[in-house]
């Protein structure tokens, strides 16, 4: 008779055990489904459109520094006739890093993408792929900005300061342009404070925030807000300004000329100064497209 408590015991216990487990698993499940269909992306990173021909598999793929640009010029793209002839979906991708562009123009991904002439001539990008300029941004001028005095541009003076610069080797403005500076001043790097940002809008937070002294980027028309204009000092003028490119495989002149007259109006919309002055590249006629601009400086 005790033998058989005893099993029965045990087995009641393990009966109870298993049944606690299997509400434990049931619960974890549940809670587990509940954290997944609440979970969303953290960014969005593309978006698209169809055209009038939605049964033709081909896809446009573009590519922009923006989400509000790449949105606004794959919406004019799907509307276009001669687009429609050829795709039936237009897909736009963004980023916000230097790195992004990159990985698109590196592997070629993109039909048409906002890029830098640095990058793409880094990449052979043109001879590779055949990217083509099609509309490109005025010239630019990087400079020293402060937030409460005229830079110098002296070794002395770079030695007690805090820089903050951009953590991305291609961007001119703010890297490569500044560095080259300091290495014609004699300046080890490592004994600069170097502060390193990811994108242009984070350097002017740091000066803002009074975390650097100076930060080495660009001059906005907006600056002015934050920043004093007679407390910057230009590093180097005549900085070529960021192009699209089509990638040109075929001699495919109605697509390129339909697409400028898109980006040309695109560029007309915006309420930038700088990006509202674009400059087309191509002579477009009923005979096809010449090639009128673009050169590097």
């Amino acid at each position: 008779m005790k033998i058989n408590k005893v099993l029965l015991s045990q087995r009641s216990f393990v009966t109870v055990l298993l049944l606690f487990i299997l509400v434990l698993w049931l619960c974890s499940k549940a809670l587990v489904a509940q954290n997944t269909l609440a979970l969303k992306p953290l960014i969005e990173t593309s978006s698209q459109c169809q055209t009038t021909a939605a049964q033709n598999a081909d896809q446009l793929i573009v590519y922009a520094t923006s989400k509000k640009v790449a949105k606004s010029l794959i919406n004019s793209l799907c509307t276009d006739a001669v687009v429609a002839k050829q795709y039936g979906k237009v897909i736009g991708f963004w980023g916000y890093r230097t790195a992004d562009s990159i990985e698109f123009i590196g592997k070629g991904i993109a039909d048409l993408i906002l890029a830098k002439n640095n990058i793409m001539s880094a990449f052979k990008a043109e001879s590779t792929y055949n990217y083509q300029p099609v509309v490109g941004f005025p010239s630019y001028t990087a400079f020293f900005i402060s937030a409460k005095e005229k830079p110098r541009v002296d070794k002395q003076y770079f030695l007690g300061k805090r820089i903050g610069l951009l953590d991305y080797p291609t961007s001119r403005s703010g890297h490569i342009l500044p560095k080259q500076v300091f290495k014609e001043l004699d300046i080890n790097l490592e004994n600069l404070k170097i502060t390193y940002a990811s994108s242009h809008s984070e350097l002017r937070e740091l000066l803002a925030n009074g975390q650097v002294d100076l930060i080495a980027s660009f001059w906005k028309e907006d600056d002015q807000q934050q920043f004093s204009k007679n407390y910057i000092t230009p590093i180097s003028n005549n900085i070529a300004g960021t192009r699209w490119y089509l990638k040109m495989q075929h001699e495919n002149t109605d697509l390129l000329c339909a697409i400028q007259a898109r980006l040309m109006a695109l560029s007309k919309s915006q309420t930038s100064l700088y990006f509202n002055h674009a400059e087309a590249y191509w002579r477009c006629s009923n005979s096809g497209a010449v090639f009128t601009g673009g050169q590097d400086e």
